[in-house]
């Protein structure tokens, strides 16, 4: 087994802690739960930085690390979605979900095509990427509501607009392709 696949392996199974280690009834626990999800989060950049460094890409790595990124962000929203139990939450949460799920769905149809590099990750991808991590990072590790939980949310903000930008760019470059025939 490659080192990057074992890392990608490694953010998966630490979804689960994330989520127990969250729901401790203690008051260090969401502090907690950031610091594992900010390890999972840095795993997310050394396994690709290692899997070109040493020549270590695989077809499974190139499905699986796209995937646990999903799941962390995806449950670490629906985590943050109950803990604020508000709509304004849910919204960005909602809008980051739901592009996540669209731009899978396209690029397994792109893949199907011959045509999945038309739609490869973008500068803009990548960055929504990392304010996705820090905003949900800083929103696990703070209390709801305070000046640090109020970054963290201009941050998810931010990033659900970038996740919106980004969703605009693939969906212009598939845009031919996917009205070929209407």
């Amino acid at each position: 087994m490659k080192i990057p696949n074992i890392l990608t392996l490694l953010r998966i199974l630490l979804i689960p802690v994330i989520v127990v280690v969250y729901y401790l009834p203690y008051a260090w626990a969401p502090m907690a739960a950031a610091i594992v999800f900010g390890f999972a989060a840095v795993t997310d950049w050394f396994d690709g930085y290692l899997a070109r460094k040493l020549n270590q890409t695989s077809p499974f790595g190139a499905f699986l690390d796209p995937v646990a990124d999903k799941l962390m962000v995806a449950i670490s929203l629906v985590l943050l979605v109950d803990t604020y139990s508000a709509f304004w939450i849910t919204i960005p949460a909602g809008i980051i979900i739901g592009r996540e799920i669209v731009i899978s769905a396209l690029r397994e149809w792109m893949a199907e095509l011959g045509k999945r590099a038309n739609i490869a990750v973008s500068f803009v991808g990548k960055l929504k990427t990392a304010l996705q991590m820090l905003a949900i990072l800083i929103m696990l590790a703070a209390a709801p509501y305070t000046l640090a939980s109020w970054v963290g949310i201009g941050a998810l903000y931010l990033a659900s607009v970038l996740t919106l930008w980004s969703m605009y760019v693939y969906l212009k470059a598939a845009w031919p392709d996917l009205t070929d025939d209407m």
